[in-house]
């Protein structure tokens, strides 16, 4: 992989941003502090702060382009506590996309501000040493199944260690799922499944980092629900980590590897089916990467763009069979922030919920506000994600027995949730819930009982 050094540009004069992909002016030109945002916006609505609001962030953004302000320590606050949860999007009578405009900025920052001490050798310890690289997070997941399997994860309880870690580190250590194989390991001499039954296309899936090693069932459900429905599933080898959580720290150099490295791996793949909201609008926001930085990878990102799925959307787009098993369950269904507000899709998870036989789907207040995950926020800004989850918690319906979503993220965090308010709920990825479906037709059909 090329090295993508940025270079300080020339842009507008009196300006402070003085490197290359800078915020384009195009996003905020249409901005006109109407304030439709402000009730979408979850920061605002804790601190009543205007700093801390879509508009007021992106006045502050649009500041430093005019020469007005710095790019300092009291800017960053801002731009870096934003969820970029993108609900000031969808609010926006105007389309402003803040999200972008929050990521460019934060891009500056660190090219003005980079992270020292502690926080540099942890950042490039996990976002540039370890995400990018498949085989070494397999062998990370393979410790942590170590510790979960023979006995450390109980005696580490027992003995309170946890206690010596911040709060949010042994709310988050409670609810990890047990460690699987992941499918990227377990398919490596056979990277291609086929359908069952008569095939009707081929799809590629991303299998993800995080996703792979901690949710390696979700990827696993995504695969049987995939071939179910007469799809020839492909797991290219070269895939790696979409680099969305390298973007929303602000390394964007990192972010354009990353794409780069997947453009290359799916090139010849005509429907890229992703089961990670946060990845998925990521990869289809790969063209924002090369807009200003190495134009001639722009183009490709936007083909590559188009063949991004969501694997609930591929679904209900190519036609699936209605599960003929029932699962007895009230759920309710959570809008992952970059689902509903990053690719617009709402309407096609609930579609395969309201097919299952079973199941009751239950509304739930403010389903598409943040949970307060939003990629590594709930490590970097503990208190303000917990403040988040503690909002989203009361919405959730106290008489459900499950919450479907469509992002690991948000279940991960959900799961935290559930377990800090005593609450009693499954948290489960939307395919699973359909898998699960499926699984207890061949149960029916072999004499069995359904859930």
């Amino acid at each position: 992989m090329s090295s993508t050094k940025q270079l300080p540009c020339s842009p507008p004069s009196l300006t402070n941003y003085h490197w290359s992909d800078h915020p384009d002016p195009n996003k905020w030109a249409d901005c006109v502090h109407c304030g439709m945002c402000l009730e979408a916006c979850p920061t605002y609505e804790l601190t009543g702060h205007e700093q801390q609001s879509p508009r007021g962030r992106v006045h502050l953004i649009k500041s430093v382009a005019e020469g007005k302000l710095e790019v300092n320590e009291a800017f960053a606050d801002p731009v870096f506590t934003c969820l970029d949860c993108r609900a000031c999007e969808t609010a926006c009578p105007a389309d402003v996309e803040v999200g972008g405009l929050i990521e460019e900025a934060r891009g500056q920052i660190r090219q003005a501000l980079p992270l020292s001490g502690w926080k540099k050798v942890v950042s490039h310890l996990f976002l540039r040493g370890l995400f990018p690289y498949p085989h070494r997070l397999h062998a990370l997941g393979s410790l942590v199944k170590v510790y979960q399997k023979v006995g450390i994860r109980k005696a580490v309880r027992k003995t309170g260690l946890l206690h010596l870690f911040p709060e949010h580190f042994a709310d988050m250590e409670a609810v990890i799922p047990e460690v699987s194989t992941p499918v990227q390991k377990r398919y490596r001499k056979k990277s291609f499944i086929k359908a069952k039954g008569k095939s009707k296309q081929r799809v590629t899936l991303l299998a993800g980092c995080v996703m792979d090693v901690m949710f390696s069932e979700v990827n696993e459900a995504t695969i049987r629900v995939l071939t179910r429905n007469g799809n020839d599933v492909s797991l290219p080898k070269d895939q790696t980590c979409c680099g969305a959580l390298h973007v929303h720290a602000g390394d964007r150099e990192m972010g354009r590897r990353l794409a780069k490295q997947n453009m290359k791996a799916f090139e010849n793949e005509e429907t890229i089916i992703v089961n990670a909201a946060g990845c998925g609008s990521m990869l289809q926001e790969y063209p924002e990467l090369f807009r200003e930085v190495e134009r001639e990878w722009y183009e490709r990102a936007e083909a590559f763009a188009e063949k991004v799925k969501d694997v609930s959307k591929h679904l209900y787009d190519t036609g699936y069979e209605k599960p003929k098993g029932e699962v007895r369950a009230k759920v309710a269904y959570h809008d992952a922030c970059h689902l509903a507000h990053g690719q617009n899709v709402r309407q096609e998870p609930r579609d395969l919920l309201l097919k299952i036989s079973g199941v009751e789907l239950i509304p739930m207040e403010n389903a598409d506000r943040c949970c307060g995950s939003a990629g590594i926020y709930n490590l970097t800004h503990p208190k303000m994600a917990s403040r988040v989850l503690e909002k989203k918690m009361e919405c959730v319906p106290s008489d459900v027995e499950m919450v479907s979503m469509g992002n690991p993220g948000c279940m991960l965090q959900m799961a935290m949730g559930v377990k800090k308010y005593g609450g009693n709920q499954r948290i489960i990825h939307t395919v699973q819930l359909l898998d699960l479906a499926y699984q207890q037709e061949e149960l029916k059909t072999k004499g069995g009982d359904g859930l």
